[in-house]
Order: structure tokens, then sequence, then C-alpha cells
């Protein structure tokens, strides 16, 4: 049986104030029940996304799908030519055949869950919401490059796997920010917490609805109360290390939540001051050679 892909629908904006207990409750409660409002243009990368999940996915389908998206395309093109996957030179690549052939599927899955994410604020219209979403991408982008090189460097676990689950790690954020534009005022300073508690429940429906791996949705789901293990060597340590050194911090996160590891103990336990130094500066660069692409 086919997977059922959600579609856009039009949602209302309310002028008058909100009871933001009652409207979190809402949206949460749409999201237990499966009712994610994705934008349109992500069910081509949704299809493509269930098609490359799938070890018998043959390259032709693959290239069909990404053209059934005109902005996919364009962007898998752009990869393809950019200094990270060109970097002796080549011709440039001038096709989605070529794009795919030279970036692989592993990189074209980062694409597709980089465009999804943040398609999720391409609709709001609320200047200071649109503001926090550039922001979370940001963060995002950022974590997913730390995510890469720790994985390379400290936790030794697959650097693609640290990537992708960096790219998604803020995916129920990114929703949260595209709900509240129909609310205005929801996302103002909130004491209780409540926007984290409610991230937390929609972040679980949103994966779950966009078929991230389960091991890949553990780790997301334990960043707010993990802990760094020592040594650090999992999925989870390089999440939680990535977030740690981020220089651009998430809109969403609450003021007064203490960070669950200081700098102090990472560079104490895990990291000498010349080598973070070092994973900073590479992650700055994988940083520059991913924005090309995906931070558009």
């Amino acid at each position: 049986m086919r997977p059922t892909i959600p579609l856009l629908r039009s949602a209302p904006r309310y002028n008058f104030p909100v009871n933001k207990l009652e409207t979190f409750g809402l949206i949460a409660a749409q999201a237990e029940r499966g009712e994610i409002i994705f934008p349109t243009s992500v069910n081509a990368a949704l299809r493509l996304q269930l098609a490359l999940d799938n070890p018998d996915c043959h390259i032709e389908d693959a290239i069909k799908l990404v053209l059934g998206e005109p902005q996919l395309a364009a962007r898998t093109v752009a990869l393809a030519n950019s200094a990270a996957f060109n970097r002796n030179g080549e011709a440039t690549v001038t096709n989605v055949r070529a794009a795919v052939m030279r970036i692989g599927y592993r990189n074209l899955q980062m694409l597709v869950a980089g465009l999804v994410v943040r398609q999720f604020g391409s609709r709001i219209i609320d200047p200071e919401l649109r503001f926090k979403a550039e922001q979370l991408w940001e963060h995002t982008a950022h974590v997913a490059a730390l995510a890469q090189v720790f994985a390379r460097r400290v936790t030794f676990i697959n650097p693609d796997t640290a990537l992708f689950a960096a790219i998604v790690h803020e995916v129920g954020g990114f929703y949260l920010l595209s709900r509240a534009d129909e609310f205005p005022g929801l996302l103002d300073a909130d004491p209780e917490n409540w926007i984290q508690l409610c991230e937390e429940v929609v972040s679980r429906e949103v994966m779950r609805k966009l078929s991230i791996p389960d091991s890949v949705v553990a780790a997301i789901q334990s960043l707010r109360s993990g802990l760094l293990g020592m040594p650090p060597s999992t999925l989870l340590d390089t999440l939680l290390l990535a977030n740690q050194f981020a220089p651009v911090q998430s809109p969403l996160a609450a003021p007064a939540d203490p960070q669950r590891i200081s700098e102090d103990s990472a560079l104490d336990f895990v990291l000498n001051q010349q080598t973070l130094e070092n994973i900073q500066k590479e992650s700055a660069e994988e940083y520059r050679l991913m924005s090309a692409a995906l931070l558009v």
C-alpha cells in the first residue's frame, strides 16, 4: 500500500488573544492524531525520502522523484556543483542524473531532509516568527556541520548519520513556528516552559510522520535530558556536543534551562583547547560548503 502523503490545508490566522495552554494543547493533540500540516512543496520530497529508505530503490526512480519537485531538482544540481562535491574543479553538472550520481543517495537524503525542515517556515507571515525560523535554521546548520566533525574526530560514529540527525533535530521547532503564525503571541515569554513541552510531543509525531529512523528519533528525544557519556561514543553524545558548541543557539530554547554539559567539563574530559579549536575551524568550513546548497 502506498504511504499517504499529508497535504497542505489553509489555516486561519487568529487575531484575538490566545489561551496559550489551550492552544499548545490543541497543537499537541492534533500532532498525536497525525494531523500534521505540511506545505504542498514537501510532498515530492517526502515521496523521495520514502523511496530512498527502500534498499531496492533504483536510481531511475530517484531521478524521477527529484524531477517531480523543481526546487529539489535545482538544489540537487547546485549541491553537486558546490565546493563540497566539486573540490577538484571537475566539469559542471547540468542535469539531475549526473548530480545524483555525483552526490550519492546519502547526501540526497540530507538535501531532502534540509528541504523538508526549511519548508515548514516558508509560509510564515509574521516577521518576528520568520526571523526566529531563520535563526533556528542557522542553528540547525551549524549543529549539522559540528555533528559531522565530532562524529569523525571524537565519537567515531557514522558522520552521515550524525549529519542527518542534526539536520532534523529541530524539526518540531520548525513545525511549531509554522503553526504559531496562526496564533499571534503564542511564542512570547514562556516562564512555564509550555513551548518545550509542546515541542517534545510535536517533534515526536512529526518525526514519525517523516519516517525518521527509530535510532535517530531516540537520540533527538533524549537531547533535553541527556547526559554526555564518557568517553562520548553515541549519536546522542555527538548531538549534545554539537549543540553545546554551536555559535548560534535555538530561539526556542528555554532561557532558564541550564546546559546539561558545561563548556569547561567538555573541555576537561573530552577535548583539549587545541582540538576544540580545530574542530570549530573544520566545522566552520563544513558550514560554509553546505550553505551554498542548503541555506537558500
